[in-house]
């Protein structure tokens, strides 16, 4: 009697629908965030949906330099970067198996994205003084699908390991969700670090900021309401 074929974990089996989610909802905030960016271009006095006060201000982040990296709106990269990550998603909820190949392809395209995020959180947090929601959107489904692709290549092998560190690589995919929830964690920890005494004077004034429009604000500087949190 042969072997029983060895247990496939829990994050292997998902990568399907991990693929699906996070593409669709990437997709659909990288969308959101060219649509208001055309809209800034049209009109200069315009406040994006995602301008809620001086922290939480799209407007802010899409005026500046580190929003057109490649010449063009950052937001352009998710809108066809994304449907591609889904369609791969879909595919593998169909049964298909793909090449190993394609899962490194899929795993170095996730790699490059989940460094250009982060250099865009330096950027925001550190630079720009100010967060863009549907950013942070991306910046979340970009580190989930970087991570579940690298857990399904550990865990099939397609990422070579030696012998001696398959016990820690096991563990690794054992644990998945820790590893995953202690980096976002960090991202939000930073972020409550950088804007601590704006979010201080928020709660202790029991109501936000009026956010009064990004036309006046200066690209890559803290606008007027930001005194207090941004160095």
């Amino acid at each position: 009697m042969a072997p029983p074929a060895p247990a496939v974990p829990f994050a292997a089996r998902i990568i399907g629908w991990i693929l699906l989610v996070t593409g669709a909802v990437g997709a659909a905030a990288a969308f959101v965030l060219t649509v208001e960016k055309i809209h800034l271009l049209r009109d200069p006095g315009y406040v994006p949906s995602c301008s809620i006060n001086p922290i939480l201000s799209c407007g802010s982040v899409m005026s500046t330099p580190q929003a057109e990296v490649l010449g063009f709106p950052n937001p352009v990269i998710g809108v066809l970067t994304f449907p591609v990550l889904a369609t791969l998603g879909l595919v593998v909820l169909t049964g298909a198996r793909l090449p190993r190949r394609v899962w490194l392809g899929a795993n170095l395209g996730a790699a490059a994205g989940v460094l250009f995020a982060h250099w865009l959180i330096f950027q925001s947090l550190y630079r720009i003084h100010a967060l863009c929601p549907y950013c942070m959107v991306v910046w979340v489904v970009t580190i989930t699908a970087f991570w579940y692709l690298t857990v399904h290549n550990l865990h099939h092998r397609h990422l070579p390991a030696p012998a001696s560190w398959r016990p820690a690589v096991d563990a690794v995919v054992r644990n998945h969700s820790v590893v995953l929830t202690v980096w976002l964690l960090a991202v939000v920890a930073a972020i409550g670090v950088q804007f601590w005494d704006y979010w201080r004077t928020l709660a202790s004034s029991g109501a936000p900021r009026s956010h009064p429009g990004t036309a006046s604000r200066r690209p890559g500087r803290p606008g007027r309401g930001c005194r207090a949190a941004c160095p």
